[in-house]
């Protein structure tokens, strides 16, 4: 179940401490991908936007697409004013766990993941890179979620794509459950939104001051967003 807090979170010892505890934890889910449809209850977003652009041809040395990707590996695109992930920055991406915080109305929720697949890929004519998380025991969604960066070699556009997968997981209490069904469409789309834009943000801005550093890493364009509802029992 979710540990939580008002009005503050945790510190970086007790972060650590909760980062060991990940290792024993597995997933909360046993669906298949295959499985996870909207007839058995499971929820469908994604968002894509055209960030930017860059020279055609293979992702350029240290260019939009590599800024982007590093980024996106110590999840700097996401807005740490609704999810700030936790995690060691030495640590592989696979197989890496997080926590991710989780703040709304001033409360914060713990939630452990893990990164179970890395693609880097660059095969008829397009270059995609990615990561997928899945929600590990205790978290307050059930569910996995890729984030992927591509460019298309003829024309050098570079997408960023986010599908998530999931459904309602643990909650501490009944009130949690309860503001989780109104609130969460709203900060979802808005964290979406956020992502994409910060991200274009940081693929137009110097490497420098991208890699995370320390003993644990705390983390405007036309952005596509769609929601499929799964069917409720």
């Amino acid at each position: 179940m979710a540990e939580y807090r008002i009005g503050h979170g945790w510190t970086d010892a007790e972060l650590l401490d909760r980062l060991r505890a990940l290792e024993g934890l597995g997933r909360n889910f046993v669906e298949d991908d295959d499985m996870m449809t909207g007839e058995r209850g499971w929820n469908r977003y994604r968002s894509d936007a055209l960030l930017t652009t860059e020279r055609p041809g293979l992702p350029v040395n240290d260019g939009p697409f590599e800024r982007g990707w590093l980024a996106m590996r110590s999840f700097q695109f996401s807005d740490p004013s609704i999810v700030t992930a936790h995690f060691d920055p030495e640590a592989p991406l696979l197989g890496r766990r997080m926590l991710l915080e989780v703040k709304v109305l001033g409360l914060h929720y713990l939630n452990g993941t893990v990164v179970t697949d890395v693609k880097t890929e660059s095969t008829g004519g397009v270059t995609e890179y990615g990561f997928r998380y899945d929600t590990l025991d205790g978290h307050i969604e059930r569910g996995a979620e890729w984030f992927i960066l591509s460019k298309e070699h003829e024309s050098g556009e570079i997408r960023f794509s986010i599908r998530a997968r999931w459904r309602a997981g643990d909650f501490p209490n009944w009130w949690s459950r309860a503001g989780f069904i109104f609130l969460a469409p709203r900060y979802q789309r808005r964290w979406h939104m956020r992502a994409h834009a910060r991200l274009q943000a940081i693929m137009r801005q110097p490497r420098m001051g991208l890699e995370p550093r320390g003993r644990i890493a705390h983390s405007g364009p036309e952005v596509v967003f769609t929601i499929e509802r799964g069917i409720q029992a």
